[in-house]
């Protein structure tokens, strides 16, 4: 269905290929998992099953791509559309109309589909993916993980044959991942759709996968099973961690295969009881934030209601929930720079001065609360990654070269000559995080900061975040990543329709919830074990 014929592409003026002599076949009916660490070509490669790579993004490829017997070198995206549908890293930056319902017919309309086909397709996939109450939503209105489900129905009603999604549950919480994923099992399974997947977050995806396509970095393509590859990858999930940790034979690849296994394991941690993470406690006066009654309203929809929260310094709190549960709208109204109806919020000087952070000019509000964006390329507007650096500097009063080497210490060897908005959707979050974070200020707050990172990147995020907290700053991070929780959160919010239901310890919170719980807690059940790095190190005067 889909070969690569010794497949070399550069792109202009890059130092050198980002794909190199790639050979590799994709059965009709396959579901390809492309893994990878962040910026190692993972985009280019699907790029170039519908010729968006060259045709659209420049660049010499040699050699040949060929879908369904076409090559793509003389088929252009357009003539392969109706073979290949696409959902890109970014959903907002694909609609072309401003309703749901209008974005899921608009790629019929073009493929000239007859209006009745149309209206059932529609409603088959509007069903398919849980949106129906969405149909007659703005686009613009959605929370990033229902433009997410919104952007692979659009795909999925001109029935493709090829299905290529980049990060498709990157903004999705585990229930509706679950949802999107077992949905695209079904058109596998069931139609003998092929579908090519990029993704971080292995751990949603990797037992569903019939090949894995793995990346090291040199430009080359490793193809082979989900077992064979996660021998050596750099990048495996937890269970895959564990897995390796235990040495166990062949590797699990899911929490079922794991837990068979895992009995011995668990024998062996008897005795070290799984460490609790310190978590401050106080009144709201010793609070670097605190909020009560906070309201925020658009139109008749309520999407935080009268919401109270304390965050500490030197704490990392999680905030969880559906998508569309108010999550981005309360971390706005934190900041001060979003949407607010009614309630207080006030942050805390070093002097114990409580400011609102709605009142202060921009500056000030950024170096008492910074925020990271789940769209986080609206805040860059420099040509270069270099300047954008530079300029943060200037802008927070640091040292010259902080902000770099912040940059460097999240995602190592970015181009800094390169324009940002060439940057891979990961890059650019981490850009866009150590800008903010070269504030240095009293709070921070991040929204889907894990999104296009890979396991390493993630480490090094904790633990930049773990710093911060030591330093005595108030860290809050708002994600579906529950392996990202496991690893650096203290205590975890969980939210439901804009109301806080559960606050409290990460490990009492997110064990007792089947859908919050990380792979490592659910293999190791009942002990409230979080993540392979807490087991590695009570195992480790017994290793």
């Amino acid at each position: 269905m889909i070969e690569f014929r010794d497949v070399t592409l550069t792109y202009p003026e890059a130092a050198k290929p980002t794909l190199t002599g790639v050979n590799l076949e994709i059965e009709e009916g396959e579901l390809c998992l492309v893994a990878g660490r962040t910026g190692v070509g993972k985009s280019t490669l699907l790029g170039c099953i519908n010729g968006l790579v060259p045709h659209f993004t420049g660049g010499h490829l040699r050699g040949a791509v060929l879908v369904d017997g076409r090559s793509t070198a003389d088929h252009p995206p357009r003539e392969l559309a109706e073979v290949v549908g696409v959902v890109g890293q970014d959903p907002l930056a694909g609609f072309v109309t401003d309703t749901v319902e209008e974005e899921l017919a608009y790629a019929m309309e073009q493929l000239a589909v007859p209006s009745d086909v149309m209206r059932k397709r529609v409603e088959e996939t509007l069903d398919l993916l849980g949106i129906a109450e969405l149909r007659s939503r703005s686009l613009r209105s959605l929370s990033g993980g229902q433009q997410q489900r919104v952007a692979i129905g659009s795909v999925l009603t001109a029935h493709p044959r090829i299905l290529v999604l980049d990060e498709p549950t990157s903004a999705l919480d585990p229930t509706a991942a679950e949802e999107v994923l077992g949905a695209i099992m079904r058109l596998v399974h069931d139609l003998g759709v092929t579908v090519v997947i990029a993704e971080h977050r292995l751990e949603r995806v990797l037992q569903y996968a019939d090949r894995v396509l793995y990346l090291p970095g040199d430009g080359s393509v490793i193809s082979g099973t989900p077992t064979e590859v996660m021998e050596f990858s750099e990048v495996a999930p937890p269970v895959v961690q564990l897995g390796r940790l235990a040495g166990w034979s062949p590797l699990p690849l899911s929490v079922r295969d794991a837990r068979r296994r895992a009995s011995e394991l668990r024998e062996a941690l008897e005795g070290h009881p799984a460490p609790a993470p310190s978590t401050p406690n106080g009144t709201s006066s010793d609070a670097a934030l605190h909020a009560e009654g906070v309201l925020v309203t658009y139109g008749d929809v309520v999407a935080v209601r009268k919401v109270d929260l304390d965050l500490f310094a030197g704490s990392i709190v999680a905030m969880m929930g559906r998508n569309g549960s108010g999550k981005s709208s309360l971390m706005w109204a934190l900041q001060g720079s979003g949407k607010r109806d009614s309630g207080t919020i006030r942050v805390f000087s070093g002097q114990g001065v409580a400011e609102d952070p709605a009142k202060l000019s921009s500056r000030e509000a950024r170096q008492r609360v910074g925020l990271v964006p789940q769209t986080p390329g609206d805040l860059l507007y420099l040509s270069t990654v270099a300047a954008e650096c530079t300029q943060a500097d200037v802008d927070a009063g640091a040292e010259a070269g902080e902000c770099d080497r912040l940059l460097e210490r999240l995602v190592p060897g970015i181009d800094r000559e390169i324009h940002p908005r060439d940057l891979s959707e990961g890059q650019r979050l981490a850009l866009v995080l150590a800008i903010q974070l070269t504030a240095s200020p009293a709070v921070i707050l991040l929204d889907e900061p894990t999104r296009g990172l890979d396991y390493g990147a993630k480490t090094n995020l904790a633990k930049i975040l773990g710093e911060l907290a030591a330093s005595g700053r108030a860290v809050m991070v708002s994600t579906h990543d529950v392996e990202f929780v496991a690893t650096c959160a203290d205590r975890v919010v969980v939210m439901a329709q804009g109301e806080v239901v559960a606050n409290g310890p990460t490990a009492e919170v997110v064990v007792a919830s089947p859908a919050f719980a990380p792979q490592v807690a659910k293999i190791l059940y009942p002990s409230e074990w979080l993540n392979v790095a807490q087991v590695a190190h009570a195992l480790e005067p017994t290793r």
